[in-house]
């Protein structure tokens, strides 16, 4: 039997999870939460299924190794990939994913046209065209890349001329279309919504499913009696550079956490 006391893991390809991790901890501040990001692979969005699932697997034995009482793929790319391969795989464990708000944006829009930001990866995903073909009826959806905008957050670009430019360039010709809702499909997005509130204005709504997802690890641990009020200790680690990750820490969450390394010896399989 899994123990409440056991920590929530969270996984990413890097940073992006972070956003996912800031509204679990807000929500169970006495949770302990596990954190890995792949910065040695990131970013996913390019790679293939086949490599994504690979590392999703591999970073899912690690996390139970951890005693991970349930698993978070806080990576939009991840949850497309892999995330119906990791219930599969690992059917003793609870898994909770991304999923592209299109559904809350589709009912919030009066003009009927959204903007969605997301990885290619994701666009290319089942479970997008999943979500489009069930909740975007009558609305239109205007989509963009973002192309770099991930290794921008990643070094802690959050408001430097690189990133306005991503930004710009992918939604003045949504705004051109009169979109009055942005539905954000990659969690690194989501630490740079002062700035794409700037650039949209006030009249247009930024949608971050970070929030609905933590709520819904909480319905899920309590449904099975498994929360608990530990001492709300956080742990991360990366496949990448230890000092980079803990200086991103202090930019993203305003914290100066310990950062553990791990290395991977193949694909699927972390030392």
């Amino acid at each position: 039997m899994i123990n409440p006391s056991y920590p929530i893991g969270v996984f990413d390809s890097g940073v992006g999870g972070l956003s996912v991790l800031r509204e679990i901890r807000a929500l169970m501040p006495g949770e302990d939460i596990i954190y890995f990001g792949d910065q040695v692979h990131v970013p996913y969005g390019p790679r293939s299924l086949k490599q994504i699932q690979d590392f999703s697997e591999g970073i899912t034995r690690y996390l139970l190794t951890q005693n991970s009482k349930i698993v978070v793929v806080a990576c939009n790319t991840a949850s497309a990939a892999a995330l119906t391969y990791l219930r599969q795989t690992f059917p003793e464990m609870q898994f909770v994913g991304m999923e592209p708000a299109v559904k809350p944006a589709a009912e919030k829009t009066l003009t009927r046209k959204v903007g969605v930001l997301a990885t290619p990866a994701t666009f290319q995903g089942a479970l997008y065209a999943s979500v489009v073909e069930r909740f975007a009826n009558g609305v239109e959806l205007f989509q963009n890349t973002c192309s770099g905008l991930v290794q921008q957050i990643e070094m802690g670009n959050l408001n430097g001329e690189e990133t306005r430019t991503i930004l710009e360039d992918a939604l003045h010709p949504m705004l051109e279309k009169n979109i009055d809702t942005v539905v954000l499909g990659c969690t690194h997005y989501p630490f740079v919504i002062p700035l794409i509130e700037k650039i949209v204005g006030e009249k247009v709504r930024v949608i971050d499913p970070a929030p609905a997802v933590a709520r819904q690890v909480k319905r899920l641990l309590e449904a099975r009696g498994m929360t608990n009020q530990n001492s709300g200790e956080l742990h991360f680690v990366t496949s990448g550079e230890v000092d980079s990750v803990k200086a991103i820490l202090k930019v993203l969450l305003g914290i100066d956490g310990e950062v553990y390394p791990v290395r991977w010896k193949n694909d699927r399989e972390i030392q």
